[in-house]
């Protein structure tokens, strides 16, 4: 039975934000990635545009989200889907860290306006 200890757990860091990854190949699973990330008050990701599905859980904290050019504020407990091909935007604009829950397919990769590819190791 794969378990993966908060212990075993990695973590990586970009742009601002920690994404500390669960569930991808390198853990055991086959066709999902789970992580949970932490975005410190005041960050602002790049925009990016997703190649896969991901389902963004906000578990604790405040996120302002821009979808496709579509902005909403997202509280603890509110659920975020992200079709592929969409552009993402997230933004923390408290004066505290801000924890989600995100899932997605193996192989999520995200591409940023100034053309950056981006393979996130915590999905793939």
């Amino acid at each position: 039975m794969p378990v993966i200890r908060s212990s075993d757990a990695t973590t990586h860091e970009i742009h601002g934000a920690r994404f500390v990854s669960y569930a991808n190949p390198r853990t055991g699973s086959r066709e999902l990635c789970a992580w949970r990330g932490e975005i410190p008050a005041g960050t602002k990701a790049p925009a990016h545009t997703v190649s896969r599905e991901e389902i963004l859980l906000l578990l604790i904290g405040e996120l302002r989200v821009t979808l496709d050019d579509v902005t909403d504020h997202l509280t603890a407990g509110d659920t975020l889907i992200i079709n592929p091909g969409a552009t993402l935007t997230v933004e923390n604009p408290t004066a505290h860290t801000a924890i989600t829950w995100v899932t997605t397919s193996v192989g999520l990769e995200a591409h940023t306006s100034d053309g950056t590819r981006i393979t996130p190791p915590w999905a793939n």
